[in-house]
């Protein structure tokens, strides 16, 4: 978790980061180091369909997945690497699948 907070926090230095977690212990851990910028808001216990990530995770699948076949993991991976950065460069598609009105007031306060 803190290698992805850290990561996070280099590619997005001068923007404020509101992080949507789950109750899982490692992202509740006291040994993380949440820079300035970053906000942690976490979910009510068992509500998947709250968390913005699995809708991310649904249309990823449909987008980039959708009957693909790979002959080896080298593939896959090559293949999941790239379509990450592309979803990354996809602001657009991004918000058009996250931005619900509680994130908003989430960032606003």
């Amino acid at each position: 978790m803190q290698i992805f907070i850290d990561e996070l926090a280099y590619r997005h230095p001068n923007h404020r980061v509101v992080m949507i977690l789950d109750n899982a212990g490692w992202h509740k851990t006291k040994s993380l180091k949440i820079p300035s910028n970053m906000k942690f808001k976490y979910l009510p216990p068992y509500s998947p369909e709250l968390n913005p990530v699995e809708h991310i995770w649904d249309d990823f699948r449909e987008k980039y997945f959708h009957s693909h076949f790979f002959d080896c993991f080298d593939s896959f991976e090559n293949h999941f690497e790239k379509s990450l950065f592309d979803l990354e460069n996809n602001k657009e598609r991004v918000l058009s699948t996250v931005v619900w009105p509680w994130i908003i007031n989430a960032l606003m306060n």
